[in-house]
């Protein structure tokens, strides 16, 4: 790796540092800081912004702002605090259990952003610190795509491991259990990870504020049945609606309309921004929601936020990767021939570096083939190709920071002491524990 490489990587790591400081929207700001840097000081060509996890992003919010405005919000609040009500810890295992689900059948971890605001919420209300839940649904989000039949990734892995005999239900053996019992170990953990909101010195002080206990205020009447509105009731049946349509739609691609000459099924990026928009339609046409309040939530605020913090953020790390693309594919493949037991530590840095598992799996799975390592390690390290919790980059990330209120789901002082850091490192050490235990049982 060249010297100018690391001095441009540290440049994107003081703009994520001084963003993560300046709060709001500085975080995405900061980005536009260092892009000029990147591109007026260092002539470095900027990549396309991410347009589409942007849209998906805007087209969720607005169908999630619309419910909460047509007291959807509460009132799905309200059912999982009952739901919690006994043994409200729990929510640290529940909503990365939803979140995987999610991904598996919609093959995209993006399909994360529509529960953030729901899991932020139930825990706040709970006095449980949302991090624990947020971080694990992030991360739920991610490792799930391995075991997701009609993930990229996934689809790459089956194509090289073909001729070794291994099929789509072959790697689905093996990352399927080792995700559901990696992740729910890991929870174990995390669900002890940091103060409860209670003894939480700055969660107590933002209590001080009247101003942020005015606009976080639990509603008394939420408690009684009868003030629950039909509208709210329906604006919640119509968002749920939206997000099962998504996941069918994204396990059954035969669903979405067919393109072009090679006849293509829509991606699931348009899928999900059509859909989404259209329920947001369709709660305000028959819910009638008061327009002003769809933008003064707290979830499109929060929503917006995450838009600009990811234009922002992850143009410039992708602009910084791209720009060095060739000479870090080198390195880790050097890396990998010099010490091919390293394999499951090449797959976890280029995926750091190029926030791709499909691109991850295409570039070092071949090199790997080549050089003879058994096709068991191969299968059972797959998993490492989930680094994107590493620098806090990544869309759901950046949302769940954004919506939870607390302040506990945040970007630490030396930004890699972030609230996803430990939740990922040890779902990743489980996960591969395990995905090597079932590769060797099964290949």
């Amino acid at each position: 790796m060249s010297g100018i490489f690391f001095i441009q990587f540290a440049i994107v790591l003081l703009c994520i540092l001084i963003g993560a400081r300046l709060g709001g929207i500085g975080l995405g700001v900061m980005g536009g800081i260092g892009l000029a840097v990147l591109a007026f000081g260092f002539g470095m060509e900027p990549t396309s912004p991410p347009i589409d996890v942007m849209l998906m992003i805007m087209a969720v919010v607005s169908a999630a702002a619309a419910m909460q405005a047509s007291g959807g919000l509460d009132y799905m609040i309200k059912i999982a605090t009952r739901v919690l009500h006994k043994n409200p810890k729990y929510i640290t295992f529940i909503a990365p259990m939803v979140t995987w689900t999610f991904t598996v059948l919609a093959g995209t971890g993006h399909v994360a952003y529509s529960v953030l605001p729901v899991i932020a919420e139930v825990s706040r209300r709970n006095g449980i610190r949302p991090s624990r839940p947020l971080a694990m649904a992030v991360i739920a989000s991610q490792f799930a795509i391995v075991a997701s039949p009609i993930a990229a990734a996934v689809v790459a892995t089956v194509t090289y491991l073909e001729p070794q005999h291994i099929t789509m239900a072959g790697v689905l053996k093996v990352t399927v259990p080792a995700t559901v019992l990696g992740i729910g170990l890991a929870c174990v953990f995390v669900n002890k990870l940091g103060k409860d909101l209670k003894d939480d010195p700055n969660y107590q002080t933002l209590l001080q504020d009247p101003a942020y206990v005015k606009a976080h205020a639990v509603d008394e009447s939420e408690n009684v049945d009868l003030n629950v509105s039909m509208q709210a009731k329906l604006s919640v049946g119509i968002f749920l609606l939206a997000a099962v349509l998504v996941v069918l739609m994204g396990a059954l691609p035969e669903l979405r309309p067919v393109f072009g000459e090679e006849a293509k099924p829509m991606g699931m990026a348009h899928t999900i921004e059509i859909v989404m928009l259209a329920t947001a339609a369709f709660i305000i046409l028959l819910c009638k929601p008061n327009g002003n309040d769809i933008t003064r939530g707290s979830v499109f605020h929060a929503g917006m936020r995450a838009v600009i913090a990811i234009f922002g953020v992850a143009w410039l790390g992708d602009t910084l990767m791209h720009g060095h693309l060739n000479e870090v594919k080198e390195a880790v493949s050097h890396l990998v021939e010099a010490a091919p037991w390293t394999f499951a530590f090449a797959l976890f840095v280029l995926s750091v570096l190029v926030n791709s598992q499909g691109a991850t799996v295409a570039t070092l799975f071949p090199i790997a083939i080549s050089l003879g390592i058994p096709t068991e390690i191969i299968l059972g390290t797959f998993v490492a190709v989930n680094g994107y919790f590493f620098i806090p980059n990544y869309g759901p990330i950046i949302a769940a920071i954004d919506f939870d209120s607390t302040g506990t789901t945040k970007i630490g002082k030396f930004i890699f002491n972030h609230s996803f850091m430990i939740p990922g490192l040890l779902s990743m050490a489980f996960c591969l524990s395990f995905g090597l235990l079932f590769a060797k049982m099964f290949v």
